[in-house]
């Protein structure tokens, strides 16, 4: 019997497309909660090799960002975020060119 992939497996399969893991974040980003936002953001780094295969400046960056989540339960991010929203507007994710 073949062995089934796991949902974690599959998802990181799918974030190694750049298309897929643009629309991960917006989904993330439209439900606003901070602690998805840090998964979602482990999810695409791991998709892409794993931290190591970035700089240190980075790491660093994914560090403070992480750490920022996991304290305050939010980024200077979601302010901006809430404003646009009130603006009607919204920030989308998209694959550089």
């Amino acid at each position: 019997m073949p062995r089934s992939t796991s949902y974690h497996e599959k998802l990181i399969q799918d974030l190694q497309d750049p298309l897929e893991a643009a629309a991960y974040i917006e989904v993330v980003l439209e439900e606003g909660d901070p602690k998805m936002l840090s998964k979602a953001l482990k999810n695409i780094i791991e998709a892409q090799g794993g931290i190591d295969q970035f700089s240190a400046q980075v790491k660093e960056l994914y560090n403070k960002l992480d750490q920022m989540l996991s304290e305050k339960g939010e980024i200077e991010f979601y302010d901006l975020n809430s404003l646009l929203d009130a603006l009607g507007l919204q920030l989308a994710v998209t694959v550089k060119s």
